[in-house]
């Protein structure tokens, strides 16, 4: 079980460290208001949206722990 779970997070955050090395920021977008009829209803404004931009050497850092974490899946026994 233990094998599965670092074999999983490994893969999870190799391919986390390969996005972050392609794209230079991520756009998390705010929560749209609903609609509401009528044409003096209110109308609240959205919220604005968060940006994520990771350091440089995020991308690095993530690729090379998970690929660690890959190769101790692998080395763990298969029994347990």
């Amino acid at each position: 079980m233990w094998r599965a779970f670092f074999l999983a997070v490994g893969i999870f955050v190799v391919v986390l460290g390969g996005q972050c090395l392609v794209l230079d920021r991520y756009v998390l977008a705010g929560e749209q208001p609903a609609q509401q009829a009528g044409m003096y209803a209110f109308q609240p404004q959205p919220e604005p949206s968060r940006d994520i931009i990771p350091a440089e050497w995020a991308p690095w850092t993530m690729l090379s722990t998970g690929a660690v974490m890959i190769l101790y899946s692998l080395t763990l026994n298969r029994g347990q």
